[in-house]
């Protein structure tokens, strides 16, 4: 056996006080994992976390980025014959003199991504990895992203730094806010940690300050704002902030039952196994959305809204990663209620994604798949549906949600709520005649009221500009209720949602919304 196996050079184990990527690449390293590729968007949070490996182990480390090239952070180190240290290729050929009776030494290489369009690099990378188990030289990738060339697909090994968990968040808070009084003790410091969960280090130690500037202590509305911008910013996800209750849904009793007792059993401790969340279904206009974001605010938790579609982008394997992203960002900011709308409309074309996209929509799909199987976080996802055909039949199997609901048009005492609430939200006269609203849902109603009011005109004259979508799809609404029927729960009433039972008048019911809340 060659000296320089991974069992000829078996490190000692890591110490526990190593932070967590230390800890990772500690284990990749002891196995001889010469390539390591870290995903990471503060690579210098994660430079500092292999410094403290390197000098708690004695290993030799260097640091590369184009800016200030070639550096020896804890000795100095001679590279005889590179003239150029700002130079990658350069510094890649004398990596075997830099590790030469050094024992083992980790260079570790900030955005190295930019430069591998170039077969010079790539091959040179390809030739020291392998070359690596010999003299035992580590090559570490620091990157926002994972991209790496096909050539050298099978040499690395990625491993993600993660986000900082609530006791480093809390360590962060405390480093920050150092006079008396700026730090809150107790429930308010739990509430401002969660405020920051999902950011980075360094996004949170901007927004403590600012929490401090503004209000002379850390307060979570600072935090939240700061996060919806971030969030929104990085385009993956966005944070939904608003003030929806259930106070202000009419109907849907047994899905606010259904999902109230599981997220809270949860957060009681009494279940030890995890809510996956729900699949709503039902036509346009009937509420799916506003449920999810009063959810939230019901349950005290963030709703992170994830449009797949914006995900979707033009470069090879960017989707796929960027789906990971956003999901790792609702993992991060757990627990949560995570709102999918339309889903459907994402996912289309998913089962044919080989003939027409080169199988983005389907590694996408898989991707999402995956996660609604495994994740263990206490994440609760909500996705919308409007058209159940287009959804691939394993979407919806068992263990992928808690339950499929299906959501029909309002009954009507719903319809008469909504109606009270609108006229007077717009200021109507609460007596005057309403128009035939049969088969009308509650965005209908919202509308023939603000247009009785924009027009100065009777409700009566006024829904003579409304055309329901009963009207306009009034087959396909017809042909959701006969695909529901035995396949859904039923939103309303415990048990499966039946066809027959809910008849024509639309028994189901379905939310009543509060004006300007959105």
């Amino acid at each position: 056996m060659p000296k320089n196996t991974p069992s000829a050079n078996r490190q000692p184990p890591v110490p526990p006080s190593l932070p967590s990527l230390a800890t990772r690449l500690h284990e990749l390293i002891s196995a001889c994992f010469t390539g390591l590729w870290v995903q990471t968007n503060e690579p210098s949070e994660a430079t500092r976390d292999l410094t403290t490996l390197c000098r708690t182990e004695g290993w030799r480390l260097g640091t590369w980025d184009c800016d200030r090239g070639m550096t020896f952070p804890l000795e100095p180190v001679q590279m005889p014959g590179v003239t150029d240290a700002q130079d990658p290729l350069a510094v890649i050929r004398a990596l075997p003199q830099v590790a030469n009776g050094s024992g083992t030494t980790l260079v570790v290489f900030e955005s190295l991504h930019r430069f591998l369009g170039a077969t010079e690099i790539i091959q040179a990378l390809a030739r020291q990895i392998h070359a690596g188990k010999n003299s035992r030289c580590f090559i570490v990738v620091l990157a926002p992203i994972v991209q790496i060339p096909a050539e050298l697909d099978k040499l690395f090994t990625v491993v993600d730094r993660e986000l900082p968990g609530r006791a480093q968040l809390e360590e962060i808070a405390r480093g920050v806010a150092t006079q008396d009084g700026e730090l809150p003790e107790g429930d308010e410091l739990a509430r401002v940690i969660e405020a920051a969960a999902g950011l980075t280090a360094s996004e949170a130690e901007n927004a403590y300050s600012l929490a401090l500037v503004r209000h002379g202590k850390l307060e979570p509305e600072t935090l939240w704002e700061l996060k919806s911008q971030q969030l929104k910013k990085s385009g993956l996800v966005s944070l939904h902030r608003g003030t929806e209750s259930f106070d202000q849904l009419g109907g849907l009793e047994n899905l606010k039952a259904f999902c109230l007792r599981a997220m809270r059993r949860q957060s009681e401790g009494t279940v030890s196994n995890r809510p996956r969340g729900v699949l709503l279904l039902s036509p346009p206009g009937c509420g799916k959305s506003q449920f999810a974001k009063a959810l939230g605010n019901e349950t005290g938790r963030p709703t992170v809204v994830l449009d797949v579609g914006n995900l979707l982008g033009s470069l090879v394997g960017q989707s796929e990663s960027n789906v990971r992203a956003a999901l790792k960002l609702a993992d991060a900011m757990a627990p949560c209620v995570l709102f999918c709308d339309e889903i459907e409309k994402a996912l289309a074309g998913a089962t044919s994604s080989g003939q027409t996209d080169s199988g983005v929509t389907a590694r996408v799909f898989g991707s999402l798949l995956t996660w609604l199987n495994d994740h263990d976080s206490d994440v609760f996802f909500v996705g919308t549906c409007n058209d159940a055909s287009k959804l691939p039949p394993e979407f919806a199997r068992a263990e992928r949600f808690d339950g499929v609901f299906f959501v029909d048009l309002p009954g009507r005492d719903q319809k008469d709520g909504i109606w009270s609430i609108y006229q007077r939200h717009y200021g109507l006269d609460a007596k005057q005649a309403r128009p035939d609203d049969a088969n009308w849902t509650g965005a209908e109603i919202k509308s023939c009221c603000r247009l009785a009011s924009l027009l100065d005109v009777p409700l009566v004259q006024a829904a003579q500009n409304v055309v329901p979508v009963a009207v306009t799809a009034g087959d396909k609404i017809e042909s959701l209720r006969q695909w529901a029927s035995g396949r859904c729960l039923s939103a309303d009433r415990a048990g499966v949602y039946s066809r027959v039972e809910s008849g024509s008048g639309g028994r189901v019911r379905r939310v009543v919304r509060e004006p300007g809340v959105n």
